[in-house]
């Protein structure tokens, strides 16, 4: 059905295919018939195919890797629903090597107009941050975008991911935690969970503990958040406590209070936890009523409720006193509900209602259920050791229920009894001697070694009774549990102390029979008390302290709730449940001790007005180009570098001039907002025609131009006269600047005749006319550097030197010759300055008995082919002897990559060295070439890895052109990154020599001294590789990144990214 050519039959086949899954159906074996219909245009059955991706994906991931262009295409259309789904399927493909893709597709998602969509990209972040840790800053940007964002529909799911990937990172919160606390009540129930338990950490952060005073000096009342100033200064007179709320912490109290109404057990119990951990004492009873009300739910929820609960009654009784039948355990309740309820009953225990609950008690001592009943003797020993009033009662109870026929709850009373009496043994003989007289009948070994441990404490209050209990244990020393065999000695040891006389030979038998037992513990036990109670010659002085060892004091056990260690886990997380630290556990931090300033949470009113006119004027129709002009201006005016030129600024329409005369001085600051950039980069090409156009009209103004303007007519005008006031310079260089003014009729004759921005020559003959004007180029001053163009424009450095064999093929002249992306523009491959090389190893001479080699990348035009990259290998001979026909074979290359081999040496003598050229294909990729490096004898395998930077030819190009062909490359095929820049690295030269050092780019020259640009292309497709620093104020820069090979892209603004945060 699904090859089908019929669209209702693939929709039958879907539906079916789809319940499938929904019953729990393994249906991956369709993946690959599934997978072929992703691309159809029937609405319905691509929703339902992508779908089906969702589940599989993950699993299929080669498969789904070949639809991937169709997924990018998808995040294109119109419907959002497809847009949502392709972005979903593409974030489930969990391959490294796309995470570039996702990484852009994340970035336009979160532009876009439909908040269902932009949902799914927070929703992604956390995906694409599990794949790739690496990309946390990138998404961090995103994240702080999308926090901005008004619909209750992504707020949730943003949290979520800012919780995932930077949940420490508490100021992208401040400007966003009024809209949070006033959006919650709209927000979908998980994503008021996630919301509330992300503010609870905020307000620990943010605001001083109202704990420190029992009085606090605003009532729980409404009123109170919007008194006026001076109200509040005469109330505070009146009032001699210290302590007043923040009113964006009672903002957060009253938000969440309504929720305790929803119909989410998850919701209630996450405003129950933040009213525990952030209200008032006297206000947090008000969630008892909810949690309680929750208890009407399924067992699940009643087991997280109860355990918090719990925790709760152990601090504060109060709470649920009210309401303290609503924990009486049902017979329909299973075991570990009985046994929550249970506790939270002992820790509500009070003389007040301690006759009502032992006589719920009792009740419960009868179920059926044991593990219960042992639990209710526990409880009932808890409440007598906690009410002192009840202690001889309960004790009392516990004694009749020794005659109980139920074994394990006689041995759970014996265990009770046995802590009870330590806490006052004095009063309680008789108690003792019923215990010994059970002793017979009892068979459970914790009760049977309880009884002999009281009796062996307390031998002196039962002296006729304790020798009898030993002469019958010891007749059945033999068959005892190791945990009695251990009481057994004990007790022997302690009467041997006592009551020598009658116990002596008694206690010798009973050392005897352990001496030979099988346990090695009872073995070693042995031993030591009969080295201990024995005196002999062997003896140390430790046996003299005999008595005070065995008849010492003992503390009397502490009965406490097993709850009691909880309550440094935050309420309603995992690790509070399991009483054990998980994974991703976020700690609550201890109350600040003075409040941060709160005026971080301030918001400019008119700034958030003007910033959401700026979104809505997106959707409308009319006028677009001047709406959206319009809303670029209103973004940029949220930028401080931009407000003080816009307050001279006297009519609009002057005003819109100055500010597009200025666009370069102000996108640094522009691009700082999230916004404001994305909504820039979405249509550069559309403000480039349109700045292009007013540069026309203006006349040409110096004070602009210096001060970072971007009309390339401004420049080239500048660049002339500078060239004009040059009378040194050689007629080549003035050819050079004059054809860039001329018409693209009389480019390719310009082109031919001169590349003096670079050391490279077309030809032997012109680069020796080349030689002069760039030793003239030294002679500029320091302020000049800035107005010249990309042809005068270089540091200064020596050119490198073109071997006389590096001559070009006569294709890749004419490409270097033809090569024009528009009939405007001036793009041509240049080599690169003089940098040092880096050499890699190729072969290390122990490997190669004496045969070395190394290579480095030379960075000239492939003399073996167009596509081919440069590489210099240096071989040489180490060894004493000759090493004869040094030469390239069997070479293992990946699909598609080719190799041109260097001529074979036949003769390398000791001690010498020769260099020889080859070039490889590396396909745009950084994948190795692997072959065999061979002499006469030996064969050694060898490979190249090549760097990324290596991969790409300069380019020169003027900035009009760059701007341009930027603009064409915008969306998925941009890729930025914020890095903070060493001090050291800051100045223009020093980041050009670093950048130009890490890759083989060339130099664009820019108007502005904070802008750095520079282009290459890469060898193989010659596409172009586009980059920008920007710098920006606290020692932060974006690297930009436009391209269409996004996965080399990303690997580059990887690798450049220490290039300048490294010292």
């Amino acid at each position: 059905m699904l090859e089908s050519s019929k669209d209702s039959a693939k929709l039958d086949a879907m539906k079916r295919i789809v319940g499938m899954i929904a019953k729990g159906k393994n249906a991956s074996e369709l993946f690959p018939a599934v997978v072929k219909n992703v691309a159809s245009k029937n609405i319905e059955i691509k929703k339902l195919v992508y779908v089906y991706l969702m589940r599989y994906a993950e699993e299929q991931q080669d498969l789904a890797l070949l639809s991937i262009s169709t997924f990018q295409r998808a995040l294109k259309d119109p419907n959002q629903l497809i847009r949502a789904s392709a972005l979903r399927v593409l974030s489930s493909i969990r391959v490294p090597i796309i995470v570039p893709i996702m990484m852009l597709a994340i970035k336009e998602a979160s532009s876009d107009l439909s908040p269902y969509v932009r949902k799914n990209a927070a929703h992604a972040i956390q995906k694409l941050y599990s794949l790739d840790p690496e990309q946390k800053e990138l998404l961090i940007e995103v994240i702080e975008k999308l926090l901005k964002d008004r619909s209750t529909l992504v707020a949730g799911s943003v949290v979520m991911a800012f919780e995932e990937v930077c949940p420490d990172r508490i100021d992208l919160i401040h400007k966003n935690y009024r809209k949070l606390c006033n959006l919650l009540v709209d927000v979908e129930e998980w994503g008021q969970v996630v919301i509330i338990h992300m503010l609870t950490r905020y307000a620990r952060t943010q605001f001083v503990s109202p704990w420190k005073d029992d009085e606090v000096v605003e009532e729980y009342s409404e009123n109170n958040f919007y008194e006026s100033d001076e109200e509040q200064k005469e109330k505070d007179q009146k009032v001699k406590t210290t302590y007043t709320m923040d009113p964006d912490h009672r903002l957060l109290l009253r938000n969440t209070k309504p929720l305790l109404q929803s119909r989410n057990a998850a919701v209630v119990m996450a405003v129950a936890q933040l009213y525990w951990h952030l209200a008032p004492k006297s206000e947090a009873s008000i969630v008892s009523k909810s949690l309680v009300r929750l208890l009407h739910s399924n067992r699940e929820v009643q087991y997280i409720v109860l355990q918090n609960s719990a925790t709760m009654s152990i601090q504060r009784k109060g709470m649920f006193e009210p309401y303290l039948k609503s924990f009486y355990v049902r017979s329909t309740d299973p075991t570990m509900i009985k046994t929550l309820k249970l506790e939270i009953l002992t820790n509500l225990a009070n003389e007040a209602n301690i006759s009502t609950l032992l006589r719920e008690f009792q009740t419960y001592v009868k179920s059926q259920d044991k593990q219960f009943a042992a639990a209710t003797i526990q409880a009932i020993g808890r409440c007598a050791t906690n009410i002192t009033e009840v202690t001889d009662t309960c004790l009392n109870g516990l004694v009749c229920l020794l005659s109980n026929r139920d074994e394990i709850v006689v041995a759970e009373s014996v265990v009770v009894i046995k802590k009870l009496l330590q806490t006052q043994p004095a009063h309680h003989g008789e108690i003792i001697k019923h215990m010994a007289k059970l002793l017979d009948n009892i068979t459970v070994p914790v009760a049977r070694a309880s009884i002999l441990w009281l009796i062996g404490e307390y031998c002196e209050r039962v002296p006729k009774i304790a020798p009898d209990v030993l002469r019958k244990t010891a007749k059945s020393f033999t068959n005892e549990d190791d945990l009695v065999k251990l009481q057994i000695l004990n007790l022997g040891a302690k009467l041997y102390l006592t009551n020598s006389k009658q116990t002596k030979l008694l206690t010798q038998y009973v050392l005897n029979l352990g001496k030979y037992d099988q346990s090695y513990d009872i073995r070693d036990r042995t031993r030591f008390i009969r080295q201990l109670i024995v005196p002999n010659e062997k003896s140390g002085a430790l046996s003299k302290y005999a008595k005070k060892i065995f008849l010492a004091q003992k503390p009397a056990p502490l009965l406490e709730s097993p709850f009691k260690d909880r309550d440094h886990f935050q309420l309603g997380t995992l690790s509070h449940t399991l009483n054990s630290r998980a994974t991703g556990y976020l700690e609550l931090s201890d109350w600040p001790e003075v409040a941060p300033d709160p005026s971080v949470r301030n918001v400019d009113v008119a700034e958030s007005a003007k910033e959401w006119t700026g979104i809505l004027s997106k959707t409308k129709k009319e006028k677009p180009i001047e709406k959206f002009y319009s809303e670029s201006e209103e973004e940029e005016d949220e930028s401080a570098s931009t407000s003080a030129s816009e307050s001279n600024s006297g009519s609009g329409s002057e005003k819109e001039d100055k500010e597009e005369g200025s666009s370069d001085e102000s996108s640094g600051s522009s691009s700082t907002s999230e916004e404001s950039s994305d909504s820039e980069s979405d249509s550069k090409e559309n403000t480039a025609k349109k700045t292009s156009r007013a540069a026309a009209e203006r006349q040409f103004s110096p004070g602009k131009f210096l001060g970072g303007g971007s009309d390339s007519e401004d420049i080239k005008k500048k660049a002339k006269g500078i060239s004009k006031k040059r009378s040194t310079s050689s007629s080549s260089d003035t050819e050079s600047t004059s054809s860039e003014e001329s018409s693209s009729d009389s480019m390719s004759e310009s082109d031919s005749k001169s590349d003096s921005g670079s050391g490279k020559s077309r030809s032997a003959t012109s680069s020796k006319k080349e030689e002069k004007p760039v030793h003239d180029r030294k002679a500029p001053n320091k302020q000049d550097v800035f107005l010249l163009d990309l042809d005068d424009f270089c540091p200064v450095t020596t050119p490198v030197a073109v071997p006389t064999a590096a001559v070009l093929s006569p294709s890749l002249t004419a490409d270097l010759e033809g090569l024009s992306l528009s009939s405007s523009s001036v793009i041509d491959v240049t080599t690169q300055v003089s940098v040092p090389r880096k050499t890699h190893e190729l072969l290390h001479r122990m490997s190669g008995k004496g045969l070395a080699a190394h290579y480095h990348f030379s960075r000239q035009p492939g003399i073996f082919g167009d596509r081919m990259v440069s590489v210099q290998v240096t071989v040489t001979n180490t060894s004493d002897q000759k090493i004869e026909n040094i030469h390239i074979e069997e070479k293992k290359l990946p699909p598609g990559m080719r190799m041109h081999e260097f001529n074979p040496i036949e003769c390398l003598e000791p001690a010498a060295s020769i260099t020889v050229s080859m070039g490889i294909d590396f396909c745009d990729s950084t994948q190795t070439a692997s072959f065999q490096l061979c002499t006469k004898d030996d064969h050694f395998n060898v490979n190249i890895k090549p760097p990324v930077g290596e991969l790409l030819l300069p380019v020169t190009m003027s900035e009009k052109d760059f701007k341009k062909e930027q603009g064409m490359l915008t969306g998925m095929n941009e890729t930025s990154a914020t890095i903070a820049v060493a001090p050291q690295n800051s100045a223009r030269l020093v980041i050009i020599e670093r950048l130009v050092k890490a890759a083989n780019l060339g130099v664009v020259p820019s108007g502005q001294d904070n802008i750095h640009r520079f282009a290459a292309k890469t060898v193989h497709s010659g596409s172009l590789m586009l980059v920008t620093v920007e710098l920006k104020e606290s020692s932060t820069a974006q690297l930009i990144i436009n391209t269409e090979k996004t996965v080399i892209g990303s690997v580059l603004l990887r690798e450049l990214k220490p290039v300048l945060s490294q010292g």
